[in-house]
């Protein structure tokens, strides 16, 4: 997972409260930071990914690829 596709993930999924779920919540499965400290310090994208989804409840269904842009027709 890409920062990109990460930022696109929270947005999507926790909308206007993305801001503050990254600046304000603390994980204790990525060392007791804010996803916006881990990112910082350089834990993988994919690894707070995991941890917002666990912390936050959100269904299995929604946790995997969710940010990833649909593939190219040509």
């Amino acid at each position: 997972m890409r920062r990109s596709e990460f930022h696109r993930a929270v947005e999507d999924e926790f909308g206007g409260r993305s801001v503050a779920i990254m600046s304000d919540l603390v994980l204790g499965a990525i060392g007791n930071r804010t996803a916006a400290e881990a990112l910082e310090s350089g834990v993988p994208p994919r690894e707070i990914w995991a941890a917002l989804c666990a912390e936050m409840d959100v269904p299995p269904e929604r946790r995997y690829g969710v940010g990833r842009l649909e593939p190219r027709r040509r």
